[in-house]
């Protein structure tokens, strides 16, 4: 199943569900050996160490930052311009390479954690908060050490150069994304905004034309509802959303050039789906009613799906077999024989995040490097092999307590519900078992229902909701006197 974004606001409602949930969670952190508090080593570290001074003076760039309401780890800001042949795109990214030694204690703990983790009653940071959420972090009015990539677009939108460099900036402003699409729908949009929906929409057409393809997960958010505690609402990604994004592709495409032309880098790589699951995907497809002509790719089919509507998700769940086998690619000399990042359609690296994912803070040291024609830092080009893995470890254990995480909310919409019907959409299906998507709450679920046709609706009764485990069980309408059906969350 594709990720499922959810976030839940401290808000009280049911107190006993409110109660079980934070125990819930809060042992689920232990259960899953999650981090917890830096060393006092690291911590010192992160409040003492000064970046080198950058050389550059860009202060009199009036970069601002866009992101969810409330963000503190300001990792990007940017400022756009018109220029003879375009638009200039500047990027400027945290320093957290000139915050972290390499081969001190904050390094060793940042390896060891992989990238932030979010999870509904707190996130557990990469790095300190003293450095992703204030010394580090690109906040506004604040002076701040960052790698300012400028990326030049012709009036296509195709990229014509690009370079990186270490530089002072101050951010000017820390926008949102729902104020700044509703100054964009009400016309009271700066310039700034105005630019971004352009190159946005340019990149996006960029990407539609090389074959890129997404999946239009929709966001979902935890809500205090006053009559029934819990609810789960589900919207569409913003515009502004999308168009944002694409700076960070931009960048992150830009990035994979330099490491490609310099001969060293690591790599964001995932493979074209094989024709077997193109064939598979398209007879899904079919089955479920949707029409997608034969001359028409599939990322242009994805493109025209609405990932907000609930009857999406059963193609989505189908979809998700497209996306497989993602990794980290690193190189030192002879580039990969495969080097593209299929979903994107060209060649890609990480380099946009470095407050919340490790693998940036290399790939940033090695392109200012390469675009300034220096020697690669030392410790970036001894340590590249080891990436890999340290990011395969950090994101199994970041789906895998998101994903619990997840079960247990699931299971506290559900609590007060029990030995209630409810109507489910069967997202997929088996001989003997199906993955259900309730129609209120949205809560999916697999359970053991015999003959469920992918796209259909059916009743179930809920007949048990573990908070403590995530555990929920359904049974078939049908079928109330029979034994509970299990049902894996």
């Amino acid at each position: 199943m594709p990720s499922r974004h959810v976030s839940l606001p401290r808000v009280p409602t049911a107190a006993d569900e409110r109660a079980a949930l934070e125990q819930s969670l809060a042992a689920l952190r232990d259960e899953l050996e999650l981090p917890d508090e830096f060393s006092p080593e690291a911590l010192a570290e992160a409040a003492s160490t000064r970046p080198e001074d950058p050389g550059n003076d860009l202060r009199d760039i009036p970069f601002s930052t866009l992101d969810p309401l409330g963000s503190k780890d300001l990792d990007q800001a940017f400022h756009l311009a018109k220029s003879r042949r375009g638009v200039t795109v500047r990027y400027a990214i945290a320093d957290v390479p000139g915050f972290v030694r390499p081969g001190g204690a904050l390094d060793a703990e940042a390896r060891l954690r992989g990238q932030t983790i979010y999870l509904p009653d707190g996130s557990i940071p990469l790095h300190p908060r003293s450095l992703s959420e204030g010394r580090a972090s690109l906040l506004p009015a604040e002076e701040r050490p960052a790698y300012v990539w400028t990326i030049e677009l012709d009036a296509d939108g195709a990229q014509t150069d690009a370079r990186v460099e270490r530089a002072l900036i101050r951010s000017r402003a820390q926008r949102d994304y729902a104020s700044a699409q509703r100054e964009i729908d009400g016309g009271r949009a700066d310039e700034q905004l105005l630019l971004l929906r352009e190159v946005g929409e340019l990149r996006i057409a960029q990407e539609r034309a090389r074959g890129g393809a997404s999946l239009p997960m929709p966001e979902e958010e935890v809500v205090e509802d006053p009559a029934d505690g819990y609810r789960i609402e589900r919207r569409s990604v913003l515009p502004v959303e999308d168009w944002n994004a694409q700076l960070s592709l931009l960048t992150g495409m830009a990035a994979a050039e330099l490491m490609l032309a310099g001969g060293i880098g690591i790599l964001r790589t995932m493979p074209k789906p094989d024709e077997a699951a193109i064939a598979r995907f398209r007879s899904q497809v079919a089955a479920l009613g949707h029409p997608w002509a034969p001359d028409v790719e599939y990322g242009e089919f994805l493109h025209g799906i609405d990932g907000a509507a609930p009857e999406s998700v059963p193609l989505l769940q189908a979809a998700s077999a497209l996306f497989r086998g993602a990794g980290y690619t690193p190189f030192d000399g002879a580039v990969p024989e495969q080097p593209s990042q299929a979903a994107i359609a060209a060649p890609y690296a990480h380099v946009t995040a470095p407050l919340r994912r490790l693998v940036d803070r290399w790939g940033l040291a090695i392109c200012a490097a390469i675009s300034a024609g220096t020697p690669i830092p030392e410790w970036a080009r001894t340590s590249l092999p080891e990436l890999p893995e340290l990011m395969r470890a950090s994101a199994q254990r970041a789906s895998r307590a998101e994903a619990s995480a997840l079960d247990r909310i699931e299971a506290a919409l559900l609590a007060p519900s029990l030995g209630e019907l409810r109507t489910a959409l069967v997202v997929d299906a088996s001989p003997s078992r199906a993955r259900l998507l309730l129609d209120d709450p949205p809560v999916v679920a697999s359970a053991e229902i015999a003959d469920a046709t992918p796209g259909t609706r059916i009743e179930v009764r809920v007949t048990a909701a573990d908070i403590a485990t995530g555990r929920i069980s359904l049974s078939a309408a049908e079928a109330d006197d029979a034994e509970p059906l299990a049902a894996t969350a």
